[in-house]
């Protein structure tokens, strides 16, 4: 067989990642708060960009019209919030992006157009601008007492009813990082008991810096001591009577303490030291509570628990932009060659933004209103009725890829009733039924676990096996080794060590 050379023609399809799309991708995962200075920039650089002034209108506004009402699933879903038409994900949305412009990439696909981003263009230079850093190196750097606080609940509390609490109580700190909410409102408020919401709290009480969550001035030096184990007795005595400390009164000190002088002044010295506002001395503030992409709320006239949830996009949280078409025809017709094409680009560069924050919502609005229909149980009674539910579950339901609802459920987060959440918390393993029924979901054996162990009697204590055998009478199919694993991932001791605490502690009631 003779060896010549020949060219050979084949034809292939290939996604090709181009530097708008990749841009698209990274709006999508961007937090509201990264997408507004993200914006604020490109409208400071780019003329072709105005801001839209119009006032949002509210949901009653709208006309019926603008509604899709989902009966299957009692969810009504606003099309309207921030100007978000109920449109396909792929679809043009102004007649003057020009098809024939300098850009040459796929039209939008549910899927391709949510990828992966490094921010950059060609060349390292962004298409939205001039500037080579990327989105991430314009951002502050500075770490806010919030995000300090949530990065050590993600640490050190794995079961999401516990992180749902925990992420309240972070949301609940005064200025001075004192808590300011009452428990009970938010045991009420989310669906749960008041010594589940404790239980959390002598958690995140231990939480760097010291001192937060307290409910006292007492309190809060009582969690700075314990972090340096010097709140030996006579320091818990001096607590107690903070009031003659105040008034100088030390001799009456050294007598309740049983302390003498020199002892007294390195314990006065030990609390002037401690910082009676820690959020402040962290941060300069208080940690600022968050602002949800997606409203929920109960839809007209519903006042049982078949009723319709209304879903909308936070206008808040939308940047609103506009094409300037008017001030890039009166330019075209006078700039000169060079310019023109300055103009053109800028002009493709701000409809292509336009469109993708466009896509953007429409793609949190479309996944966050199917995870609504399929947690709506949780919106009725709390975190018992969560399901089991997954990304996969999502992004089969929308027709979106799993890597798409996994970047738009991180850093967005969600109001409901029940109290701000963020998108990701909603998912949750799954937990065979005895019965060959409906899985349950892990969250909720944890929380129905732990609602046992605080109802049982010091007379009898609940082992590892005992509930087993209740939860498998309640259609739970769950091995003994797996309610060990969830006892002691909410920190619960075992029964053995119950019986005693709950021993000791009746024979202190009886004196």
């Amino acid at each position: 067989m003779a060896l010549q050379p020949r060219l050979d023609l084949r034809q292939a399809q290939t996604l090709v990642m181009t530097p708008q799309l990749q841009q698209a991708i990274k709006l999508l995962q961007l937090s509201n708060m990264e997408l507004t200075a993200f914006v604020e920039q490109e409208l400071e650089r780019n003329p072709m960009l105005e801001r839209d002034e119009r006032p949002a209108e509210s949901f009653e506004d709208r006309v019926p019209a603008e509604q899709r009402r989902d009966a299957e699933a009692g969810v009504v879903v606003d099309a309207g919030a921030g100007g978000v038409a109920e449109t396909p994900l792929d679809i043009d949305i102004d007649n003057s992006y020009d098809e024939g412009s300098p850009y040459e990439g796929p039209s939008y696909d549910p899927d391709t157009s949510l990828g992966s981003w490094d921010g950059a263009g060609s060349g390292g230079r962004s298409d939205f601008g001039g500037d080579e850093r990327s989105i991430d190196e314009t951002l502050s750097q500075s770490v806010s007492l919030r995000d300090h606080l949530v990065s050590q609940l993600d640490l050190d509390i794995s079961a999401p009813s516990d992180r749902m609490v925990g992420m309240a109580l972070i949301d609940s700190l005064d200025d001075a990082g004192w808590l300011a909410a009452d428990l009970a409102e938010i045991a009420d408020g989310l669906g749960t008991t008041i010594a589940h919401v404790e239980a959390v709290l002598a958690r995140v009480q231990r939480f760097d810096p010291a001192g937060l969550f307290a409910r006292s001035l007492k309190e809060c030096l009582a969690l700075q001591l314990v972090d340096r184990n010097r709140l030996d007795p006579a320091m818990q005595c001096m607590l107690d009577h903070l009031d003659l400390l105040a008034r100088r009164d030390y001799a009456g000190l050294m007598r309740l303490c049983r302390v003498d002088a020199e002892d007294l002044q390195d314990m006065i010295a030990e609390i002037r030291a401690l910082d009676p506002k820690p959020a402040v001395r962290f941060g300069g503030g208080a940690a600022e509570p968050v602002v949800p992409d997606v409203l929920v709320r109960s839809g007209p006239g519903n006042d049982s628990l078949d009723g319709a949830w209304i879903i909308e996009l936070n206008p808040d949280t939308l940047p609103r932009v506009l094409l300037n078409n008017r001030y890039y025809a009166r330019v075209s017709k006078a700039a000169s060659r060079e310019d023109k094409s300055f103009i053109t680009e800028t002009f493709q560069t701000a409809s292509w933004l336009v469109k993708a924050l466009d896509q953007r919502a429409n793609t949190i609005l479309k996944v966050s209103t199917e995870i609504i229909r399929q947690q709506n149980r949780f919106l009725e009674i709390g975190v018992g009725g969560l399901r089991p539910l997954i990304l996969r579950d999502i992004a089969e339901a929308v027709d979106l890829h799993e890597s798409t609802v996994s970047r738009v459920t991180s850093n967005k987060y969600i109001s409901t009733p029940r109290g701000v959440f963020e998108l990701k918390y909603f998912f949750t393993q799954a937990i065979n039924a005895a019965d060959g029924g409906n899985a349950h979901s892990a969250e909720a054996v944890r929380y129905r676990i732990k609602a046992l162990i605080d109802a049982e009697s010091p007379s009898a204590v609940l082992s590892d096996d005992t509930l087993v055998d209740i939860l498998r009478k309640e259609g739970i199919d769950i091995a003994r080794r797996t309610v060990a694993k969830y006892r002691e991932g909410m920190k619960i001791p075992s029964s053995v060590q119950r019986r005693r605490e709950k021993s000791v502690k009746s024979l202190l009631k009886t004196r």
